[in-house]
């Protein structure tokens, strides 16, 4: 039974506390502007159109820090609808009465506003009678708007010099659950949503719009504004289902559902589905092969990050100097190795990703070799561009990713040819920790000999058969060549002896030929040569009247 009564008293008491959390968030509700004066004090309000008047001196016996006390601002909500509410300013304060004090004046100024002033009169018998005494004002006919600044000022009417209080005041924004269900300026209606991710459709919903109004629904990428990204619709006031399907190609984190009301400067509602699925920012890199950089841009604005980093065996990432901050920019890279090794981590707060965009090898440039012919291994470095390389040795400690080199060397390597490594030192049990020197980003990457029976070498270099290959066939032309030469040179002695004996027998014989004939001879005897078994026939020329045999040269 105690125990009932218990539960029963401690659900009373939830009540209470449910119904009084739900009641402070809403405003106070006023039927029509009202002031009101302490009991016996009569007032009335009218608006102040004059200019501020200079201050009066204040009374000999008047305490100018007791005249005004406990001053409060707050604000009420006035109705004529469900949709219908407006908001005014409630002032109270308590005033140190005198005979000489015709009433309150009452300021306000708002930004881009000129001052507003009300007068609160006290009528002649009413003050006289409470006059010495402390009474309460309090006016809530000072009209203003959701999400506003307002300095008040409250005096005396007249004005005495020092004696007035000031203060100010933030009414409540559009952001309060009252003023969105029931002040027109701030009902964005309500949107809810489903997601569909394997047809990548969102699924909208809209309640609580404002009555006998059309109203619009966009996707868009929220930044310092919303940027549209194409889908838009109206739903018109007409209908009465209002829900629309949006299709989405990506679930970014920027991607939200914006929705208002079809009035000029209607207040918006956003929602975003995917507001907490950062890891779909961190795709897209992009590696330009010909500068060697790195690039990536965030397709939403984020507060991020981003680094480049070495991931070892053991799945840690170790940071590179030079990082990054990202907000909205493109961030880039420049002089960077496109290593598998090689990746780029980015940090939110306490979380990070790591993407590795080189690791599938599409674009790795360079790689170590080992081949092996006849019993004797050799290393080779081979390299798609034209690098430069720090390679050294080293002993791997077991179960460490880390493998320190004593000793390093420079090796330069040409695109597209192979170069042996020209060390001296056995790799039985050790690695290769090579590094390109030429670019500002670049992972350390070692390469272990695994099986090594102690033939293994830096150093034995071996001839490339396809170069061999080459260099026999150069012998073969240059030989080729040579001959030709030869041939012609001895065929050319030969036709230069035979000129030298026709001239001779040219001179001893009978037959003269003239001296414009002798060239004829000449070239006639050229003309008709001929080879035959490898021999050369020189006929005598006819021209020249000449039987004699012909000669024949072996050579």
């Amino acid at each position: 039974m105690i125990l009932w009564l218990t539960l029963l008293i401690s659900h009373c008491c939830l009540g209470l506390n449910v119904a009084s959390a739900t009641e402070s968030t809403e405003l106070e509700r006023t039927e029509n502007c009202q002031t009101r004066c302490s009991q016996g004090l009569n007032c009335k309000t009218k608006p102040d159109y004059t200019f501020p008047r200079p201050c009066h001196k204040p009374a000999g016996d008047l305490n100018t820090t007791s005249v005004f006390k406990n001053t409060t601002l707050s604000t009420v909500m006035s109705c004529e609808g469900r949709q219908k509410c407006s908001l005014h300013l409630r002032i109270k304060t308590t005033l140190q009465l005198a005979d000489y004090m015709h009433g309150v004046s009452i300021c306000t100024v708002t930004t881009g506003m000129m001052e507003k002033c009300q007068v609160i009169s006290f009528t002649r018998a009413s003050r006289q009678k409470m006059s010495g005494q402390q009474v309460e004002v309090e006016t809530d006919c000072i009209d203003v708007s959701p999400n506003q600044q307002v300095q008040v000022t409250v005096k005396t009417m007249p004005s005495y010099c020092g004696i007035s209080w000031a203060g100010t005041y933030h009414t409540p924004g559009c952001t309060h659950e009252d003023l969105r269900r029931h002040v027109p300026e701030c009902i964005t209606g309500r949107l809810s949503y489903e997601v569909y991710p394997e047809r990548k459709e969102l699924s909208v919903n809209v309640s609580d719009v404002l009555e006998d109004h059309s109203y619009y629904l966009r996707l868009c990428r929220k930044d310092f504004i919303c940027i549209g990204t194409g889908s838009f619709t109206l739903i018109k006031k007409e209908q009465s289902v209002k829900s629309v399907v949006f299709s989405y190609s990506q679930p970014l984190p920027c991607l939200c559902i914006e929705g208002w009301t079809a009035v000029m400067d209607a207040p918006r509602v956003q929602v975003c589905p995917f507001k907490d699925r950062l890891e779909v920012l961190w795709f897209g890199i992009t590696f330009d092969p010909l500068e060697e950089s790195l690039l990536w841009q965030p397709a939403c604005a984020v507060s991020a990050v981003a680094a480049l980093c070495q991931k070892r065996e053991d799945g840690v990432c170790v940071d590179f100097r030079g990082s990054q901050n990202v907000s909205r920019e493109k961030v880039i890279f420049s002089k960077v190795d496109p290593h598998p090794q090689l990746c780029m981590k980015f940090s939110v707060a306490s979380q990070s990703w790591i993407r590795c965009p080189f690791d599938s090898g599409r674009f790795q440039a360079w790689s170590i070799v080992e081949t092996s012919t006849q019993g004797l291994e050799e290393v080779k470095m081979v390299s798609e561009i034209t690098a430069r390389f720090s390679v050294g040795q080293c002993v791997k400690s077991a179960g460490s990713p880390v493998c320190q080199a004593t000793e390093t060397h420079s090796v330069f390597v040409e695109k597209h040819k192979a170069v042996a490594l020209n060390l001296t030192e056995e790799l039985c049990n050790s690695c290769l920790q090579v590094k390109r020197t030429d670019v500002t980003f670049a992972a350390t990457v070692l390469h272990c000999f695994k099986q090594c029976d102690g033939s293994l070498r830096l150093g034995v270099v071996k001839p490339d058969p396809d170069q061999t290959t080459w260099d026999v066939a150069w012998v073969v032309v240059a030989g080729v060549c040579l001959s030709g030469i030869l041939m012609v040179i001895m065929v050319t002695l030969a036709l230069h002896v035979l000129l030298t004996v026709y001239q001779r027998r040219k001179k001893q014989g009978n037959g003269v030929c003239t001296s414009e004939k002798q060239m004829d001879c000449v070239v006639s005897a050229l003309q008709a040569k001929a080879v035959l078994h490898g021999e050369v026939l020189l006929p005598d020329s006819p021209q020249c009247g000449n039987n004699e045999k012909a000669n024949l040269l072996s050579k």
